[in-house]
């Protein structure tokens, strides 16, 4: 796939926008914040860009240009290490309610989201992940836990259980949210306890297709920030002087950034391609499949390569190369990851 005109404008506009009010800076604000990001970020990418109704449908006070474009903001996030509520709330919530296509609530819920003043949150996995569910629903109430809760703080939570999608308010009775320690600080989760809370159902919904979005969404994540990684490599070997040279003009760090550089493209290449179908309806499982463990496998090794190359600045405090290292090791988890070969029997 290649991107046409207008959608590498909108990720143009995002990283100009990004750059000077989404820097390092803002994103350590973030890191104490009480709804762990910077809202005033998020507040200007949805007034300014309209980041949060991308994907959502005209006829719901969206702009309905679609999934690509969603998921182009998730890379350009990607680069910085932000976490607004884009992937949480803004893709994947967004999705789940279309799937489920109820469209009282999306007449209800969706206008509000587009314009950025109310967040939703998916309640998802279990105790062991997301192959299980962590809440139960019980007529019209639910009851459980739910694990790894992304924009934990929302407005609106959409909880999914084995009898589908149920929508509860933020304030209603019988919910507990705690905030748990993570490998990356960069991106809070939340563990949301229901106690017999009121709920409304709202309909079944494609989880398999449901997955492919998130797995896509956080795909397009990682290549966004082993992009920033390699950028943030070369930009350094270009500065740092050992022998009375900049470590750049060594052979064997030219080889390992080419190595980086080719691990960066193909991942676009695949990320790009399950993106697309995911839009259009073309995808293939293997493709999403393929595009998931291929970014994986790529954030952490360009990151990898990224702290050696820094050498001891990169794990210190002061520098982000640490941060991405611990972003790489928490999206390897996020959602999960296939669990079958990709290769097919001859």
């Amino acid at each position: 796939m290649s991107i046409t005109a207008e959608q590498q404008e909108l990720a143009t506009t995002v990283r100009a926008v990004l750059t000077k009010h989404g820097d390092s800076a803002a994103m350590r604000r973030g890191l104490d914040a009480e709804l762990g990001y910077d809202e005033s970020l998020w507040k200007l990418l949805c007034e300014q860009v309209g980041v949060a109704a991308l994907a959502i449908p005209e006829e719901f006070g969206g702009i309905g240009v679609g999934l690509v474009e969603s998921l182009l903001v998730v890379e350009e996030l990607g680069r910085t290490l932000s976490a607004p509520p884009m992937l949480g709330s803004a893709v994947l919530s967004v999705q789940a309610l279309l799937l489920a296509g109820n469209a009282e609530a999306n007449e209800r819920l969706l206008p509000e989201v587009a314009e950025g003043v109310r967040t939703l949150a998916l309640c998802w996995a279990g105790p062991t992940g997301w192959d299980s569910f962590g809440v139960r629903a019980e007529g019209e109430t639910v009851s459980g836990t739910a694990h790894y809760v992304l924009d934990g703080s929302a407005d609106t939570l959409l909880v999914l259980t084995t009898e589908g999608l149920y929508e509860v308010d933020g304030t209603a009775a019988g919910i507990t949210r705690t905030t748990v320690p993570t490998m990356d600080p960069t991106r809070r989760l939340t563990t949301i306890e229901f106690a017999s809370t009121p709920a409304r159902p709202l309909g079944p919904v494609n989880l398999p297709g449901l997955r492919e979005i998130a797995w896509a969404a956080v795909a397009a994540e990682q290549l966004g920030a082993a992009e920033q990684c390699l950028d943030m490599t070369v930009e350094y070997s270009k500065s740092r002087v050992q022998f009375g040279r900049p470590i750049g003009s060594f052979q064997a760090l030219k080889h390992r950034m080419a190595d980086m550089y080719v691990l960066v493209e193909s991942t676009r290449s695949l990320v790009y391609l399950a993106i697309s179908g995911l839009a259009d309806g073309t995808a293939e499982p293997i493709d999403v499949a393929a595009a998931r463990l291929q970014a994986t496998e790529a954030l952490n090794a360009v990151v990898s390569e990224t702290v050696q190359m820094h050498g001891g600045i990169a794990i210190t405090w002061e520098h982000d190369a640490h941060f991405f290292f611990k972003r790489a090791h928490g999206t390897a988890q996020l959602f999960g990851a296939p669990t079958h070969p990709l290769a097919r029997p001859a």
